[in-house]
């Protein structure tokens, strides 16, 4: 996955609901898990201990070939400040929706799993 770009997170935000709310958010790799930040009241905004997925992936479109990584697990409000300035420092960090973004949020995996893309072009 790198160091940051684009992915999902996605949930279910009442229960009943017939399909999970999927939103593209910027993210950082953090040792074990991934970080954004958001609006605390914007719909990436996911409340700590909520059940969550994240999922990127990328696809080269000259060769076809690419990856594809899939997050299950929990989101948290990570609050200590000194990280939360290292982290804001980090290249890819700025709110790629612009604006206030002040809560960071960490999903935290339970699974991880993903696929390499290979192309299936013929010569």
């Amino acid at each position: 996955m790198g160091t940051h770009g684009i992915g999902r997170i996605s949930y279910t935000a009442d229960p009943g609901k017939e399909a999970p709310v999927v939103v593209p958010v910027n993210f950082l790799v953090d040792g074990r898990s991934v970080v954004y930040r958001t609006d605390p009241a914007g719909v990436a905004g996911i409340r700590a201990g909520e059940p969550v997925a994240f999922e990127a992936d990328h696809v080269d479109e000259q060769t076809g070939l690419g990856w594809s990584v899939l997050l299950a697990g929990t989101a948290e409000h990570p609050t200590e400040h000194e990280s939360l300035e290292a982290l804001a420092r980090r290249r890819g960090a700025g709110p790629w929706a612009g604006g206030r973004r002040d809560l960071w949020v960490r999903v935290l995996p339970h699974q991880v799993s993903g696929r390499v893309i290979q192309s299936l072009r013929r010569a």
